[in-house]
């Protein structure tokens, strides 16, 4: 592995993150609820589901994050080097997961993690781990 050092940004990195803690800590504090952002989108599809409008401003200012970012700076390259099929299966097998494990990146691993839930912090390991184990399948066992 070699890092391309004139792309590292670790401002932009730290930047982020801060935006990232703010926004959570805001939305659990003026909503009494952690911001998971799976628990979000499924709130969407239930018309009876508490709170769907503060949900839908928070998922829709994620959506808009990356084009405010676009109209001062060149957005990233995104290249994916998988199938379609590929694409579809690894959405369901994630989609499956977070259902699974009551919870995403979000809601368990940013949320969860800073208020020191046991349970955040076991989904936590069990989904970095099961990346971590796709990876070294797919890159040193299959050949992908």
């Amino acid at each position: 592995m070699t890092i391309d050092w004139s792309n590292f940004t670790p401002g932009s990195a730290l930047l982020g993150g801060i935006m990232i803690g703010v926004a959570v800590s805001a939305f659990v504090l003026f909503n009494g609820r952690v911001a998971g952002i799976t628990g979000m989108i499924a709130s969407q599809l239930q018309p009876e589901a508490e709170g769907r409008l503060e949900k839908l401003l928070f998922l829709l200012g994620m959506a808009a994050a990356p084009l405010l970012w676009s109209l001062a700076n060149a957005m990233p390259a995104i290249a994916y080097q998988g199938s379609w099929p590929q694409l579809l299966i690894a959405g369901l097998l994630v989609g499956f997961g977070t259902r699974y494990g009551s919870g995403c990146t979000s809601g368990h691993g940013v949320c969860g993690l800073s208020r020191l839930s046991p349970r955040a912090l076991v989904a936590t390991l069990c989904f970095m781990a099961g990346g971590f184990a796709t990876v070294f399948v797919l890159r040193h066992w299959l050949g992908g």
